[in-house]
């Protein structure tokens, strides 16, 4: 019904309750009154019974308590002590950290007594040095499988291994030696790298002893100042991209224990003289740059030239984490050339940036200033004796960039006179070993601090290379402790690392027992998670660390801050708490209280932290040692276990096993059926108390069996599940189990074996009543038709029984409706009809009759909602195929009316694990690469042969040529090879109700009309029963409110600035020391050629771009 214009005035200064009163009196010309709110009410009630007798009567949800009552011989209610957990699993950690410790510090130690008794040799080799090149055997073991590739062997550098599978690796492995990879930009035959293969050979027999210490060790790895990594057990290497451009040194591990945190300004020169290809070597230069800063370092990064400005939004130095690198690197891209060069101006920028007084957090430790020019004149002495003289807190670090004729001395003496080193990078090939160097600089300090600086690290979460998976890893320096003359060596020899993967830490913690909801997390200075059930980055950066902030893995309130800020402090604690929680499938906000536990782990910097929900804090350990004797006598199995036989399916419904070790020697499958042969076959086997076995888990799964089953006779085969519109009925347990009724019902099952994996299970829990959930569609998803297609709504409750005052929910069951059976039953239900169509329609005294949503289907939209705002049922036939939409989709000016009027609260939040496609870069308004064509004027100007501008010609041609892109209109690196998807960041939008308002009358008031409707709360569920008018006015614009997922760059990270996370970097820094010779800064490669030289390339390079129109052939012959 629609109230037109002639009467909009007349609602505009009344009432709500004046509203409906009019309209009793005044009806419309149909001759019915929109219903009243006792109605509503009236409706809501018939229809919050029904479901309660229908769920009710068919799940059996009374019945399984009394089941589990019954059999309280077979299991003894367990507590879960939070704060003991917690220490207990601790410890555990600390126990098993110290092992890889103990390691650590044995290879150390060994590293620095071998190289210290090797002579150097200056006339060495390359075939006096036996090792085993993991590179040699990379693409030829990808061409074996199975046993083939298990025996294969390697020629290299005279060694052959044969490998063999270990799971624990997840690669083939030899035992009995190391394995070398050296970089691709490193000659293999210099004397350097030779003298380095041979002191580090003798590692090898101290990896062997410390795996035969300790067998749960896995990669052990010495990372070289080099770039020489040696790694055991020799396995062949794994490149991480199709172009191999690993390098020990620029891995995460390695920066993090070869320096002292670091506060850097990187400044760029953007005159006008850096163009072309020089510009190119900069913007890469810096993004490479960037790359070797972890997340215990701040950085921003200037451009000048006259004037000195950030390149970003940031006016300070910010922490050198993932997002923030990505957006100066972006950034950096769009830097343009212009102006003049003056160094001043670029250098006070940065000192300001580093010597301000500001209350921004910073690592204050190593302060860093780098700068990309072409060159200059100008030595700015005056600027160091301002800021930096004669302390010298800051070192600068000078790079010559592009290929020129400047006078570099200028570069030198200002990286000389502030403790820096002076680089030069003429081309490509030059970038990433001169953006790194600079560590070795930063570790003298530590190196002449000795067994002060002897500490073991511990990583933030990173991609193992070799196969792992996410892992941590210990760090340890390694120092040159030789003498030069009278004077100690400051050279760091490398870092040494040994990996552990999360699951191993994983396997510590316990997880069944804390229910579906409750887990264990952990976190380190940075407010990472290396811990937590959310942790899950569907594509993993290689070259990026895994940096998840507990207030992105959960949803961020004041109190999860306060808790962060404490675990990163080292504080133990406890806090109850009533808090937001996104469910699994990422589409429903829940709110429920939590407890937050929490406590260091001795030894390291990170914090353990449990969370439990009220109902966990108990849980059932059954023992069934005699019910698994029973299985093994010959053809006597007991009806619970052979309930779970195939051939039992037809008549007790359909098993699932949630795939769990149960037992080391179960093969797990992705078949159910297979998987459930493979079991019952294994207990036939199996001891009551098998060591090979979880006890726990294995009597909890064959108790909930026998109990399920029991459901089954007792409730489930009593019903004709038809006549109750129903499709299925179903249970699934804590103890692994998921039975749905009848078995064909198992065709269209599509949730997870594993219940704690499932989003029914865990809001069953966490919310009281009936949650419905209809199968979720998007405008992406395939129609459906409403007579082929059966459409299931899944309504789940939870079992929570009481035994002795401790309330435990071990399980959940439920049924899935029918949608056409419940549709005309919900029809029925909001009618002044009864079930036998029988009854008087509702007049008023006029004559006038209220509507309902049977009769009037054609006037009045009558629909159920659930809590996160999706369709579930409706009186319009029309909306059949898209029940499961976001409501939105459906009535967009209905849900946005919900939304203002408070029924629903919006939550957005990003997910940094998602995967996007990536995005081809725009070729709008590009040309082929700029190249500078000489005229015959510069060919008859002497001076220019000499030029800059000549030789990066040259070099331009030469790298061109050396990458088939001469005329190519972008660059390619190896990062672009690959087309796959990327990981990215997304903005997701979830609703839930806002506020505890059970009912709600209201109109939508359009510009030329108005509109009812009425929004009812139903009990005992996570409906919303909402009547409207169906007439929609066409002028009733609203903005749609969207629920979907889409692609976003997080939030902007320059608002974020006033209030940044909190975070504790190291405890100790290693930034000066007194005995620091800073003689050794800088040298240079510039390539100098001679005349004849430079004349035979101008001639080339005259032939190349004038061509035979304007030279005869001869002349370029």
């Amino acid at each position: 019904m629609a109230i037109c214009t002639q009467s909009c005035s007349l609602f505009c200064f009344v009432s709500i309750q004046t509203v409906l009163i009019f309209s009793l009196s005044a009806p419309g010309t149909n001759g019915f009154l929109f219903p009243q709110h006792y109605t509503m009410q009236y409706w809501a009630g018939r229809i919050e019974q029904e479901i309660d007798r229908v769920v009710r009567l068919v799940s059996g949800v009374q019945q399984i308590k009394g089941i589990y009552n019954e059999k309280r011989n077979q299991f003894e209610i367990k507590k879960n002590s939070p704060k003991e957990l917690v220490e207990k699993v601790a410890l555990d950690i600390e126990k098993l950290l110290a092992k890889k410790r103990k390691a650590l510090e044995r290879l150390a130690r060994a590293a620095e007594v071998f190289q210290r008794a090797n002579a150097w040799k200056d006339n060495i080799k390359e075939n006096e040095i036996e090792y085993y090149d993991a590179k040699a055997d990379s693409e030829y073991a990808d061409e074996f499988d199975g046993e083939e590739g298990a025996q294969m062997k390697s020629t290299s550098q005279q060694l052959q291994l044969t490998f063999v599978d270990d799971p624990n690796f997840k690669n083939q492995v030899n035992y009995s030696s190391t394995a070398v990879q050296i970089p691709t930009d490193i000659y293999k035959g210099s004397a350097v790298i030779l003298n380095e293969l041979n002191w580090t050979a003798a590692l090898e027999e101290v990896f062997i002893q410390n795996r035969n210490e300790d067998p749960s060790l896995l990669w052990q790895v010495f990372g070289s100042a080099t770039g020489v990594t040696r790694y055991y057990p020799a396995t062949p290497w794994k490149p991480p991209n199709k172009i191999d451009l690993y390098d020990v040194r620029r891995r995460p591990w390695y920066i993090q224990g070869a320096s002292s945190p670091k506060d850097m300004v990187i400044i760029v020169d953007v005159s006008g003289s850096v163009s072309g290809l020089t510009l190119r070597l900069m913007k890469t230069s810096v993004k490479q740059m960037l790359d070797t800063l972890s997340d215990d370092d701040y950085v921003n990064v200037g451009k000048f030239s006259e004037t000195a400005e950030q390149v970003s939004c940031f006016d300070h130095l910010v922490q050198a984490n993932v997002h923030n690198k990505k957006m100066f690197k972006r950034d950096v891209e769009n830097m343009m050339a212009k102006g003049t060069t003056d160094y001043k101006t670029g250098l006070e920028f940065a000192f300001n940036q580093l010597l301000n007084k500001s209350s921004a957090p910073r690592a204050n430790c190593n302060k860093i200033i780098m700068m990309f020019t072409d060159g200059g004149e100008d030595r700015v002495q005056d600027v160091f004796e301002k800021y930096n003289w004669p302390n010298k807190t800051v070192r600068v670090f000078t790079f010559s960039v592009g290929q020129h004729n400047y006078d570099v001395t200028p570069l030198q003496w200002m990286a000389c006179a502030n403790k820096g080193y002076y680089y030069e990078i003429p081309s490509m090939g030059a970038i990433r070993i001169n953006t790194q160097e600079y560590l070795d600089v930063l570790g003298r300090p530590m190196v002449l601090a000795g067994k002060k600086a002897k500490k073991v690290q511990w990583t933030n979460v990173y991609q193992d290379n070799l196969g792992l998976g996410l892992v941590v890893t210990g760090t340890m320096p390694v120092f040159n402790l030789t003498m030069e003359g009278n004077m100690q060596n400051q050279l760091l020899l490398g870092v040494m690392g040994v990996d552990i993967p999360l699951n191993e830490i994983k396997k510590l913690t316990p997880q069944y027992n804390l229910g579906a909801n409750g887990y264990m997390y952990a976190v380190d200075p940075n407010g990472y998670v290396l811990l937590h059930p959310n942790l899950r980055p569907k594509i993993i950066n290689f070259g990026e660390l895994v940096t998840l902030d507990l207030l992105d893995a959960e949803l961020e309130d004041e109190n999860k801050q306060q808790i962060r800020r404490d675990m990163i402090d080292g504080k133990p604690g406890e806090k109850r708490i009533r808090t937001l929680i996104k469910s699994i499938d990422e589409r429903y906000i829940d709110e429920s209280v939590r407890t937050y536990t929490w406590a260091p782990v001795n030894g390291t910097d990170y914090s353990l932290g449990l969370v439990l929900p009220p109902y966990s804090f108990h849980y059932i350990r059954a023992n069934l040692s005699d019910q698994i004797l029973q299985v093994q006598l010959q053809n006597n199995f007991n009806k619970d276990f052979e309930s779970l036989l195939p051939s039992s399916f037809e008549s007790e419904g359909h098993v699932f096993i949630a795939p769990r070790e149960y037992c080391k020697d179960l093969q797990l499958s992705d078949n159910n059926t297979e998987f459930l042969d493979n079991f019952i076959a294994l207990m036939e086997k199996v001891t009551p108390d098998s060591k090979q076995c979880d006890n726990f888990l294995l009597h909890n799964l064959i108790l909930d069996t026998g109990i399920i089953r029991q459901l089954v006779d007792r409730v489930w085969k009593n019903w004709d599940l038809s006549t109750y519109g129903l499709l299925a009925v179903f249970a699934a347990t804590d103890g692994g189990i998921t039975r749905v009724f009848p078995h064909k019902a198992a065709e269209d099952w599509d949730e997870n074996p594993e219940p704690f994996n499932t989003s029914y299970y865990r809001r069953s829990l966490d919310n009281p009543g009936y949650i419905f959930r209809a199968p979720y569609r998007d405008q992406n998803s395939d129609p459906l038709d409403p007579v082929n297609d059966t459409i299931g709504i899944l309504v789940s409750t939870a079992v929570d029984i009481n035994i002795n005052g401790k309330v435990l929910k071990p399980a959940v069951v439920g049924v899935k409706l029918d949608l056409e059976s419940w549709v005309e039953k919900f029809k029925i239900l909001a009618s002044n009809q009864t079930d036998n169509r029988q009854g008087s329609r509702k007049c008023g005294p006029g004559g006038a009759c209220e509507m309902d949503c049977e009769v009037n289907s054609d006037d009045l939209l009558c629909v159920l909602i659930d809590d996160g705002g999706f369709l579930v049922m409706s009186n319009q036939k029309s909306h059949w195929t898209q029940v499961g939409m976001f409501f939105s989709e459906v009535d967009s000016s209905l849900m946005n009316t919900l939304f203002n009027k408070s029924f629903y609260k919006r939550k957005e939040s990003y997910d940094y694990q998602s995967v996007c496609t990536p995005t081809p870069n725009s070729n709008t308004g590009a040309a082929r690469r700029g190249v500078f064509v000489p005229t015959i004027a510069d060919f008859l100007n002497l001076a220019w042969w000499t030029s800059a501008t000549a030789w990066s010609l040259f070099q331009q041609l030469l790298y061109g040529l050396a990458y088939n892109s001469w005329l190519s209109i972008d660059d390619v690196t190896a990062d672009d090879m690959d087309s796959r998807e990327v990981s990215c960041i997304t903005k997701q939008t979830q609703f839930y109700y806002g506020n505890r308002t059970v009912a709600y009358n209201q109109m939508i008031d359009c510009v030329n009309c108005s509109r009812l409707f009425s929004a009812q709360r139903l009990s005992n569920t996570n409906l919303l029963f909402v009547v409207a008018d169906k007439m929609m006015c066409s002028s009733c614009e609203t903005v749609k409110l969207s629920q979907s997922e889409t692609g976003s760059e997080g939030p902007h990270l320059c608002e974020q600035l006033d209030s940044p996370r909190y975070r504790r970097g190291p405890p100790t820094c290693f930034d000066y020391s007194v005995l620091e010779n800073s003689a050794d800064c800088g040298r240079g490669f510039s390539f100098k050629p001679s005349l004849g030289v430079l004349m035979s390339l101008q001639v080339l390079l005259l032939c190349l771009t004038a061509g035979p129109q304007l030279l005869p052939t001869p002349f370029c012959l």
